[in-house]
């Protein structure tokens, strides 16, 4: 159920910031021109922003957990996504690591709130 504004929840500013790196270094480079990959990266990390925002305005906490689980899902999609992109040259080691950590990090906390809220229920 929803306890406040979806912005003010962390995990929603922090799935905010990874997203708009991820714009920022898809604009640029060969990832620029892959289309199809770029696109599905970026589908996928605001798909993680959108189903955040869409289960904290769900009604119950059970539809807001189902929600967070797809967020999570969306999450290791890119953090897969991120991993062929740099396999074939596209991002570098360190571009690759920094997109994997905000995942990574978005997902713990993504599994800390789906705990929480499969407990209230």
């Amino acid at each position: 159920m929803s306890t406040s504004d979806f912005r003010d929840l962390e995990v929603w500013k922090k799935a905010r910031q990874m997203t708009i790196a991820l714009y920022e270094l898809t604009d640029k480079g060969p990832l620029a021109r892959d289309y199809g990959l770029r696109d599905q990266m970026r589908r996928a990390a605001v798909s993680v922003c959108s189903n955040i925002a869409e289960g904290n305005e769900r009604n119950s906490d059970k539809d807001t957990v189902r929600f967070l689980y797809m967020a999570k899902g969306s999450v290791a999609e890119l953090i897969a996504q991120t991993d062929i992109a740099s396999g074939v040259g596209y991002l570098t080691a360190e571009e690759a690591s920094k997109l994997t950590q905000a995942g990574e990090e978005v997902a713990r906390m993504l599994g800390g709130l789906i705990k929480y809220r499969e407990n209230s229920a």
